[in-house]
């Protein structure tokens, strides 16, 4: 040990987490990886940092730790040692080469008994320790749940550390308090030799969410209009960011502070309502309903343990934190505040990132098959400017007609008078918008959550390049001297990708003229109207800046795709192409009853196919069986032929014969009978033998 620790450096601390490959303890453990042991102690730790992270390793903290699901992959980047279905034994001997062991109990209750068991090992094993260590339990606020108030005529007074001897646990988490009191007690035998800390950390969100993610999700996936608050949401929960919760115990790790028990919660004191409106709004449909408490449990994304948390009531402030520690604040002052930050941390750590596809090319070339169906893969949203101005004008004519009671939320007065604009300007240009009000329309619809969240397949639009130029500007002016080839623009509303499918006109005026008349009629494919499409989109595209220009001066090159395959009336091959280009999905993939569905159809196919292969195969057998028989019977009646052939034949043959025994050998034969009878010898053979010879050697 001594050995290993020169080599690593005398500052270096080598530190145990428990499942690293949990939510919390994972995020713990990538804190700890990138930080300087002792580098908390110093005020002016931002100043030096970039010295720090120079040093090669020199004085950081090395991460080993225990996981609960053993993989193919190779170990996380952050730790050193990962270890998996340890006996006790060789637990322990892990845990004696570590400076630093940190258990969290704040998430997972089954390791409750080996955070005891751990803490009592280390403790009985002190004599041979090599050097001091730390033990840090990571615990929750849930053991304060039902804790009198400070001040019952005064019940916003917030608990502190001071109070921790008052605490008394939510039902459920009575283990985690005994496991508190016995880490504490240990620690008081020799401290130069094992100093334990507890740490009671409030709801913790952050880094990708855990507890608070269903509503993250729920609100991203967008298919549900209001947003559920279980119960009245009047509940003050103490949260705090998992980053912030790591800096505490890289603080407890450089500091060794006298006060063993801490209270880890940021500064806010939001209500369980506040954070679910606050996730709804920065992510979702910004609308929320209460629903009783009880619907909670109808939710396979809950456990009770995060119920019960989720109905905590308890207002705590960690003063010992701010008067003592040099914690460098992630979120002080709580998720609603921060949103933004956790919602951007929320997008990236779980690779939530919209795809922006634009689809353009000639009429009737099959862009809105291609969209769909890119849109059913990727599940985005498909954007066209007909469906866009109609989805428009329904919102619009709903918050119109909205009661006094129902539009608090609305402008509803500034939602008439639009709604009267557009339908106005439609009535004087034959039911077309100006584009002054499409461009405002298009920018909304790309602007909004659901296409923000997951991206979208704008189809067919924009046609030129003064049109993609205001659509997709930007609202904030670079520098000209920066970027002056470049128009400016909204990189959140403008494309990725762009593919421009290219056919013949000869092609086309073939597959507007073999579609059915019921699709053409009322449709722009009649014979006139398409011709006159065709030629403005040619003559759009022969001018001296397109709207594929445009895209190129922004750097995002379109890819041409030639349909040329008349047959292939899905696109199979133009979605293949376009799937390739674009990658894999950046989505949560398919939901569980999704998943259930397709693997329900994939049985479904499989069962057809095996009914298919056992019909085929009976039909076969039938066929086979049917061609033995006609076989079978074709050979006997061979066999027959042949034998009667062989009985005529040794009939013919026999005739001769039969005609001299008749002639010569009967007559002789009967009187020798006769004779027989009449003499009557001893030996009747011997006597006919001896006749015939006679009379046949007299006749001959």
């Amino acid at each position: 040990m001594a050995e290993e620790k020169k080599a690593i450096g005398p500052l270096t601390k080598r530190v145990f987490i428990n499942l690293i490959d949990s939510y919390s303890s994972e995020c713990i453990g990538k804190f700890l990886s990138t930080r300087v042991v002792g580098a908390s102690l110093d005020e002016a730790e931002g100043e030096g940092e970039e010295e720090e992270e120079e040093e090669e390793d020199e004085g950081t903290f090395q991460i080993v730790g225990t996981v609960a699901t053993k993989t193919e992959k190779q170990r996380s980047s952050f730790s050193l040692d990962e270890y998996y279905a340890l006996n006790r034994e060789e637990l322990l001997q892990r845990l004696m080469e570590c400076d630093v062991i940190v258990y969290n109990i704040s998430e997972n209750a089954e390791q409750l008994d080996e955070a005891s068991w751990a803490i009592s090992a280390l403790h009985s094993e002190m004599s041979n320790f090599a050097g001091p260590k730390i033990f840090i339990l990571v615990s929750t606020v849930m053991t304060w749940a039902l804790t009198k108030p400070v001040d019952p005529d005064d019940l916003e007074i917030p608990f502190t550390e001071d109070d921790y001897r008052r605490r008394r646990p939510h039902p459920n988490f009575k283990e985690h308090i005994s496991v508190e009191k016995l880490v504490l007690k240990m620690g008081k035998t020799k401290k130069s030799k094992l100093s334990t800390y507890i740490v009671a950390a409030g709801l913790q969100y952050g880094m990708g969410e855990n507890i608070f993610h269903y509503f993250f999700k729920a609100s991203w996936l967008g298919e549900v209009s209001r947003i559920p608050i279980f119960g009245s949401g009047n509940n003050v929960i103490p949260t705090i960011h998992v980053n912030d919760l790591a800096g505490v115990i890289q603080n407890i790790i450089d500091h060794k502070p006298k006060t063993h028990y801490l209270l880890a919660v940021d500064d806010s004191k939001n209500t369980f309502e506040d954070i679910v409106k606050m996730i709804s709004s920065a992510l979702g449909p910004g609308k929320t309903e209460k629903v009783p408490k009880e619907e909670a449990f109808l939710t396979k994304d809950f456990t009770q343990a995060d119920i019960d948390a989720l109905s905590l009531h308890l207002r705590a402030e960690a003063v010992f934190l701010k008067n003592s520690f040099n914690l460098h604040w992630a979120c002080e002052s709580g998720m609603v505040v921060n949103i933004d930050r956790v919602v951007e941390e929320y997008r990236q750590i779980r690779q939530l990132l919209p795809i922006r596809i634009c689809i353009l090319g000639p009429p009737a070339v099959g862009k809105t098959t291609v969209a769909k169906k890119i849109c059913k893969h990727y599940k985005l949203h498909h954007v066209t400017v007909k469906e866009a101005i109609a989805e428009r004008i329904a919102q619009l004519e709903e918050i119109a007609g909205m009661d006094s009671e129902e539009s608090e939320a609305y402008d509803t007065s500034g939602a008439r008078e639009l709604l009267e604009s557009l339908k106005e300007n439609m009535s004087q240009n034959g039911g077309r918008l100006d584009d002054r009000f499409v461009f405002q329309i298009m920018r909304d619809k790309l602007n909004s959550k659901p296409c923000r969240n997951q991206g979208f397949v704008l189809d067919g639009f924009p046609k030129t390049y003064e049109q993609a130029k205001e659509l997709f500007y930007g609202e904030e002016e670079e520098p000209e001297e920066t970027r002056p080839k470049i128009p400016q623009f909204d990189p959140k509303i403008t494309p990725e990708y762009v593919f421009a499918l290219d056919a013949t006109d000869e092609f086309l005026k073939d597959r507007v003229q073999n579609l059915p008349e019921s699709v053409v009629e009322g449709t722009n494919y009649t014979q006139d109207r398409f011709l006159r499409r065709m030629a403005v989109f040619r003559d759009r595209n022969a001018q001296e800046e397109t709207v594929l220009d445009y895209f190129d001066e922004l750097e995002i090159h379109p890819e041409h795709i030639d349909v040329t395959d008349g047959e292939d009336i899905e696109y199979t091959n133009v979605t293949k192409k376009i799937i390739r280009a674009v990658g894999k999905a950046k989505n949560y993939g398919p939901s569980a009853e999704e998943r259930e569905e397709e693997e329900r159809r994939n049985a479904e196919e499989r069962m057809k196919l095996l009914a298919a292969e056992r019909e085929e195969r009976e039909r076969k057998e039938v066929e086979e069986a049917a061609n033995r028989a006609a076989q079978l019977e074709e050979w006997s009646k061979n066999l027959r032929e042949v034998k009667s052939q062989e009985h005529e034949m040794l009939e013919v043959q026999s005739i001769p014969l039969r005609n001299y025994l008749m002639k010569n050998v009967m007559p002789t034969l009967t009187e020798a009978l006769v004779e027989c009878c009449k003499v009557k010898p001893d030996d009747p053979v011997d006597f006919l033998a001896e006749y015939l010879f006679r009379n046949c050697a007299h006749e001959g």
